[in-house]
């Protein structure tokens, strides 16, 4: 494994990459699929991009249980806070559990300065809910792990050479895993283009627009909508955070099952899709304000 540094242009054509040993490896194609924290393509021909919702901690563990759990849990406060923070249980093997706590990054901040340690950050959430408060931590284990995101996205991720996908394209938010979908989907569609154009000098325009749009599509309608239903509080208060779920999962899921069965590729598809998306979260932006106009905002939480 390499870990790539910079690269070598010739206008918007990509010529050579280059590892962090000097090392330099030339090719006609390149796909970047360096992760959010990298984004080596979108950094370096500096493509515009949407942000959306603060930046977010992570801290999680793994814990070892007497008996497997079947399938993810998540665990949440969704009655009242401002912004939703919550905590994941993920089976890793028959005995051991990944559990871990999302946060925004100013809640986190303020807890440290609070003397909280990260350790002390993750069990005061563990405590919070009565499945979480019987594991077991070794005391000699090292801390937590953590790490720090912002749901985003570029535009322009195709070029005459070359094709952001996954992460490094588009940060989808964690909690419904929409963002594994998308990874693999971008991977899927970037391959067929390279295939489909190996034997020409460059991808044309056209297509390389329509693989763009796709991706910006999709994770702005992700990003968008959860954060207006499900984080941010005047949806979630007004009509339940159940409800709330119900709101963002079910239009979300019904997106991925006809992308999957429709498949748009060119112009007309693509644009279809692209309506959809944007009636979508147009819709769910005008009843977050509708939300927030019939009730008054909750008090600034200062638990721990």
């Amino acid at each position: 494994m390499y870990a790539i540094v910079d690269i070598e242009t010739t206008g918007q054509i990509v010529k050579t990459v280059v590892s962090a040993k000097g090392e330099r490896f030339c090719s006609r194609w390149f796909l970047d699929a360096s992760g959010s924290a990298a984004s080596l393509f979108p950094r370096i021909f500096k493509l515009p991009v949407y942000e959306y919702g603060p930046h977010k901690v992570a801290i999680w563990d793994y814990f070892t249980v007497p008996e497997s759990i079947d399938g993810t849990t998540l665990h949440a406060d969704g009655a009242g806070p401002r912004y939703m923070e919550w905590v994941w249980q993920i089976p890793i093997h028959p005995h051991t559990v990944s559990v871990g706590y999302v946060s925004p990054g100013e809640a986190v901040k303020e807890k440290r300065q609070r003397g909280l340690s990260i350790q002390g950050i993750l069990d005061a959430q563990l405590k919070q809910f009565p499945d979480l408060q019987s594991l077991g931590r070794d005391p000699e284990k090292k801390p937590p792990r953590t790490t720090s995101f912002r749901c985003r996205v570029f535009a322009r991720t195709a070029g005459p050479n070359w094709l952001v996908a996954g992460e490094a394209a588009a940060m989808i938010d964690p909690m419904t895993s929409n963002g594994v979908t998308a990874a693999l989907r971008n991977a899927a569609e970037a391959s067929r283009l390279i295939i489909r154009f190996r034997d020409r000098t460059r991808i044309p325009r056209l297509p390389a627009s329509m693989y763009s749009q796709r991706v910006l599509s999709l994770a702005r309608f992700f990003n968008s909508a959860i954060e207006n239903v499900l984080y941010d509080w005047p949806i979630r208060n007004r009509i339940g955070p159940f409800n709330a779920g119900d709101v963002y999962t079910i239009p979300a899921w019904s997106i991925n099952a006809i992308y999957s069965r429709a498949r748009p590729q060119g112009f007309v598809a693509t644009t279809l899709f692209r309506l959809l998306l944007a009636s979508l979260r147009y819709s769910l932006s005008a009843f977050h304000w509708l939300c927030g106009r019939w009730a008054s905002p909750p008090p600034i939480s200062t638990a721990s």
